[in-house]
């Protein structure tokens, strides 16, 4: 069977979701990647570091000396070992560098050395990232966006997903966009963000085609920044409202916010410290809107919250905790809701319960 040849067909990379081997060194990978990129580099960071020194006192053969010189012996096995396994685990694969070039020729060829013939990206990060720029500017102008909007608690994430060409900007973000909206693991780099929204765009348009639905965002997702170009378009689409009734809502925070992110915590920290830092995590997201609240209204919900913590903690029972989620809707959220609904350019579409909304969108 031939080798399979290096590429430049970044579209269908990035709609099969390739497996890439990014060979950059930890530092560079930590400000951003591709979905489906896993770090197994050439030289760590201190060796990295080293060799740049070296480059620009001495230039490109002196640093390429002194990278054999600390990447050899045990240390260049072990090295060689993780390609081999990522080659193993994923023969469909691919490898980059920074711009294809060097580090991505020397792997390949300490590859081939010890049996293992495995492509690469050509242009490596720098064009792969480019071309999801490029494509997500693209995509942006040219595509049909709808915008999911509804009040605080109507679970617009759980409808979007049943909707029939979702891009989840959330999830992409790993945020639920609102001061409790924090997550167990960490969001990604704004890099990283960019470049998985650029993804699935792709995917929305090539796979799947026809309008793409949106959930209502603000610039901000925790700390992941929409694309102004993005915003622009988000502000102008047209708009389905998903409406439930205060009870359900309510219900939804409390299984949301509540349950699952305690038991997310539990998963990660263990019975003690989870409960101490999903007790952390309700109490400080509330302490972030105190200025937007006022002090006597905070302190009273702060108050309702403590009790409602402290019986969930003796006897497992969440039901006390409607007793602030409840007025925090009525008057925090939904009064803000309502006046950012009467600002949007965009044209209602309609109007109804997940069912409804679920319905049209399917004709």
């Amino acid at each position: 069977m031939s080798p399979r040849p290096d590429t430049d067909n970044y579209l269908d990379l990035f709609l099969g979701d390739a497996p890439l081997m990014d060979v950059r060194a930890p530092v560079e990978f930590a400000k951003g990647s591709f979905p489906n990129a896993i770090n197994a580099p050439l030289m760590n960071d201190e060796e990295r570091h080293r060799t740049g020194i070296r480059y620009k006192e001495k230039g490109q053969q002196a640093a390429i000396e002194l990278g054999h010189q600390l990447v050899c012996g045990e240390i260049k096995a072990q090295r060689i070992e993780a390609w081999k396994r990522f080659a193993a685990q994923h023969p469909d694969g691919y490898l980059f560098c920074f711009r294809g070039g060097l580090r991505s020729r020397i792997t390949q060829q300490w590859m081939h050395e010890a049996g293992i013939a495995f492509p690469l990206v050509k242009g490596g990060y720098k064009a792969l990232r480019r071309y999801l720029i490029d494509s997500l500017e693209v995509l942006v102008a040219g595509s049909e966006l709808r915008i999911l909007s509804g009040r605080t608690g109507t679970g617009k994430t759980r409808v979007l997903q049943r909707l029939p060409n979702p891009v989840d900007l959330e999830g992409l973000a790993n945020h639920r966009g609102s001061s409790f909206g924090r997550r167990v693991s960490p969001q990604p780099a704004q890099i990283d963000f960019e470049n998985r929204l650029s993804v699935a765009l792709l995917k929305a348009h090539h796979l799947a085609g026809g309008p793409v639905y949106l959930e209502d965002e603000s610039r901000l997702i925790g700390r992941c920044s929409l694309p102004l170009s993005l915003r622009a378009r988000m502000a102008e689409a047209p708009l389905m409202i998903l409406e439930r009734p205060m009870d359900e809502r309510v219900a939804i925070i409390r299984e949301d916010y509540v349950e699952h992110m305690l038991a997310d915590y539990l998963e990660r920290d263990g019975e003690a410290a989870g409960w101490l830092n999903f007790r952390d995590y309700l109490l400080s997201a509330l302490d972030r809107i105190r200025k937007r609240l006022g002090g006597e209204r905070h302190r009273q919900l702060r108050s309702v919250m403590e009790q409602a913590l402290e019986i969930q903690q003796a006897s497992g029972e969440t039901r006390y905790h409607e007793g602030w989620i409840k007025p925090l809707l009525e008057d925090y959220y939904d009064p803000m809701y309502d006046y950012q609904l009467n600002n949007k350019q965009g044209k209602i579409l309609v109007r109804g319960n997940p069912e409804e909304l679920i319905r049209w969108a399917g004709q």
